[in-house]
């Protein structure tokens, strides 16, 4: 039996793997939702970077939650996430299912929906529904449900809680680090590095040509050679000037980057 939610309730789940189904109707003027994930310690906190699952991180390291494609089907499109509630580490408290908006806000979103179905049967009807509904039409990014334990199992509640600060924001909420600044397309881009010093040069090993030696002061009396004397045997080698840093060298961004493939 489907038990269709409202917001704020709950149902224990018996299923030990699920998958969250984001799904709502496209057009013209729609913009495009995405799926998310994040694996939340008893602090409601990440416990890492790599506890979000999204468009550019779609699995977990773990391999137990994981992104799956888009796919049209007749009710609209649809935005998966499945995750393996039984085999999750002890220290994962709560499993948050998210949704965002590309280049609009939800008020534009028609008939968001998320179903949540027993991983293990194909083609079986969802456990439960809950119909998303934005509460002011500025939301960029929503908490659509949560998977959360109790006791030995698990239970799903109805959240549908927003953030008019997009993915972005809601991520930073739960811990997640991401880099200042703006890039390409609304993406956290790298803080800027300053510049390698040039590095000393190494002496050379005994028994290879060596670098001339600083100028001495002229001993009294006796007239001075104008180049220094050679060690017995080998060529001198030449100085070579120190190489000049590329000034446009930057290290990589750190962080999840929020830029869609």
């Amino acid at each position: 039996m489907t038990h269709a939610m409202l917001k704020g309730s709950n149902v224990p789940l018996d299923a030990p793997a699920v998958r969250a189904v984001l799904r709502w109707s496209p057009g013209a003027d729609i913009p495009d939702v995405d799926a998310s994930a994040l694996l939340l310690a008893a602090d409601g906190r990440v416990r890492s970077d790599e506890d979000f699952v999204f468009y550019n991180q779609p699995r977990h390291p773990s391999g137990l939650v994981r992104r799956l494609p888009k796919k049209r089907v007749v009710e609209g499109l649809t935005d998966t996430v499945e995750a393996d509630l039984a085999a999750l580490d002890r220290s994962v408290d709560r499993v948050l299912i998210t949704a965002s908006s590309d280049g609009a806000t939800f008020r534009a979103v028609r008939d968001l929906r998320i179903l949540l179905f027993d991983a293990a049967v194909s083609g079986g009807e969802p456990l439960a529904l809950f119909d998303v509904k934005p509460e002011t039409g500025e939301e960029t990014a929503i908490i659509c449900g949560e998977l959360y334990r109790r006791g030995d199992g698990w239970k799903f509640r109805a959240v549908g809680q927003g953030y008019p600060t997009g993915l972005v924001g809601l991520a930073t909420e739960y811990g997640i680090s991401v880099d200042d600044g703006e890039g390409a397309a609304g993406a956290p881009s790298a803080p800027s590095v300053p510049q390698p010093l040039p590095q000393q040069a190494a002496q050379p090993a005994y028994g290879y040509p060596h670098p001339a030696p600083p100028a001495q002061p002229p001993a009294y009396g006796y007239p001075q050679p104008t180049s220094p004397q050679p060690a017995y045997g080998y060529p001198q080698g030449v100085a070579v000037p120190a190489p000049t840093p590329d000034p446009t060298f930057v290290l990589p961004p750190m962080g999840p980057q929020f830029i869609r493939p």
